[in-house]
């Protein structure tokens, strides 16, 4: 097993994201019917952040990149950004999901690890 240099953010998706996509249209959303109460429940994103120790660092690693996570998470449903919310800000992000910070970030595989940028 391996440390990474890295912590990790855990985004947990809220109802706030779940309605934002049931507004979308048919054409963007692709959806046949409207995402039920729950429906992401099991699904959220863990996003390497560069390293931090206390609950301070945290919240400056993620001042640093919170714009790069909404938009990533934004953009799954939206590429064209077309119907995004303006003005995007740290505090919608919160209010849109459920934030955990984890300071430790390991590698338990023996694959090499895939890098590419998006």
């Amino acid at each position: 097993m391996k440390l990474l240099n890295r912590s990790a953010v855990l985004l947990q998706p809220l109802q706030p994201y779940l309605d934002w996509i049931n507004a979308l249209p048919l054409e963007v959303s692709e959806l046949e019917q409207p995402l039920a109460t729950g429906a992401l429940n099991d699904e959220g994103r863990v996003y390497l952040v560069d390293e931090f120790e206390t609950p301070a660092e945290a919240d400056e690693a993620l001042a640093g990149c919170w714009q790069q996570l909404f938009e990533n998470e934004l953009g799954a449903w939206d590429e064209l950004a077309v119907h995004w919310p303006e003005p995007l800000s740290q505090q919608q992000l919160s209010l849109w999901f459920e934030i955990k910070a984890v300071p430790l970030a390991f590698d338990s595989s023996n694959k090499s690890l895939m890098m590419a940028q998006l």
